[in-house]
């Protein structure tokens, strides 16, 4: 049946074909064609948008028109028919092995001091792949209810006890707040905030002035999710020193 809603279209002029949209779009609604993103069938958009943010050209926009309406039974159709019946969360895409979903136990103490190379008494706590903010589909199984770390990218390198302080029993996503699309990852998180049930944030970011864009992310998303979720909110310093601890800032 048509109705008007929201929609996705595709400007195939400005389309390069890099499949980041495919990645994006739990659904499965998006393929590569002759070099070209295609909608599979309307009825499997949700126009909510999760693909915009992940692409470089601006070939993706939201748009309202008559359209068949979202169908949710013919999505999870569409992506147990490609999981082989296993009906993942979200569908296999080729040509980008790090959007691969997996989850795993992290290293206990007797592993991590077995291991080749010694990781400190802790050991990776890291227990999901993958790790980016532009690659997290907002259906992974690994956010539900889960406790999310939301850290800048530099975070990670610069702190020594990332790991063990930070990232101990949580989800992670990294991003640079200069430089990765600030748009999609509000939209994203708007996403993960209304959906995944996350009980707690931690926000982790540079002492440096860009990281406090990150704050404005956060803020948008939850405020567009509708959602009141606690953020707490870690300063590392560019010596890998924790500056400040505590409610995130206005």
């Amino acid at each position: 049946m048509k109705i008007m809603r929201k929609i996705i279209e595709i400007d195939e002029s400005l389309c390069n074909g890099c499949g980041q949209c495919i990645i994006s779009c739990a659904e499965g609604a998006l393929q590569i064609v002759d070099g070209k993103a295609k909608m599979l069938a309307e009825k499997y958009c949700d126009g909510l948008g999760a693909c915009l943010g992940d692409c470089p050209t601006g070939a993706l926009r939201i748009i309202e028109r008559e359209a068949d309406d979202f169908d949710e039974k013919a999505v999870e159709e569409l992506l147990s028919k490609r999981d082989g019946g296993k009906n993942h969360p979200a569908p296999p895409v080729s040509g980008c092995p790090s959007a691969k979903l997996q989850t795993f136990t992290p290293a206990t103490p007797c592993q991590s001091a077995n291991a080749p190379i010694s990781l400190g008494n802790s050991g990776s706590a890291l227990s999901h792949w993958p790790v980016q903010i532009r690659l997290v589909p907002p259906s992974a199984p690994f956010l539900k209810g889960a406790d999310l770390l939301i850290a800048a990218d530099c975070v990670p390198v610069a702190y020594p006890d990332f790991h063990r302080d930070l990232l101990s029993g949580k989800a992670v996503m990294l991003g640079c707040p200069k430089f990765d699309d600030v748009e999609g990852a509000i939209q994203k998180f708007s996403e993960i905030f209304a959906s995944s049930g996350i009980k707690s944030i931690t926000m982790a970011i540079m002492e440096v002035p860009c990281c406090g864009n990150m704050r404005h992310i956060v803020s948008q998303a939850l405020s567009r999710s509708g959602k009141t979720i606690p953020v707490q909110e870690v300063v590392i310093s560019a010596r890998g020193e924790r500056l400040s601890r505590g409610k995130m800032s206005s």
